[in-house]
């Protein structure tokens, strides 16, 4: 079984995914932004019994713009965010940048496409969502 490996910074806060993600999607919305430092985010989607989490790692919650609960947890050493989880969906989203690994499949879905910088071009036959 194909198993991946995500980790923070300093590595003492780790995921392994098994299997291939439910999901890779790019959002561009102004929190992702922010969260991430980059003028977009890009993360994989995976089933709760597809990870398994190592070390310790402290959450933030706060509101997305559908209005959910996102609760992310973080490496309290490195403070990289590692996971995190969207109220109602039994998913955990990785940001794929975590498994440092240019071979990890192209994103499927972009949302929140208002917000995108002009400049970005995405990957042809992506579905995408204002």
């Amino acid at each position: 079984m194909l198993s991946r490996t995500a980790s923070c910074s300093c590595g003492k806060l780790q995921a392994v995914a098994n299997g291939h993600p439910v999901r890779i999607s790019i959002c561009h919305c102004l929190d992702c932004q922010r969260r991430s430092g980059g003028v977009f985010a890009i993360q994989a989607r995976f089933l709760p019994e597809q990870v398994q989490i190592s070390g310790e790692g402290r959450e933030y919650a706060r509101k997305g713009g559908s209005g959910t609960t996102i609760r992310f947890t973080f490496c309290p050493d490195c403070g990289a965010t590692l996971y995190y989880q969207i109220e109602g969906e039994e998913r955990i989203a990785i940001p794929v940048g975590a498994f440092a690994d240019p071979n990890f499949p192209s994103p499927t879905v972009s949302v929140y496409e208002e917000r995108k910088h002009a400049w970005v071009e995405l990957p042809a036959g992506i579905e995408r969502f204002e």
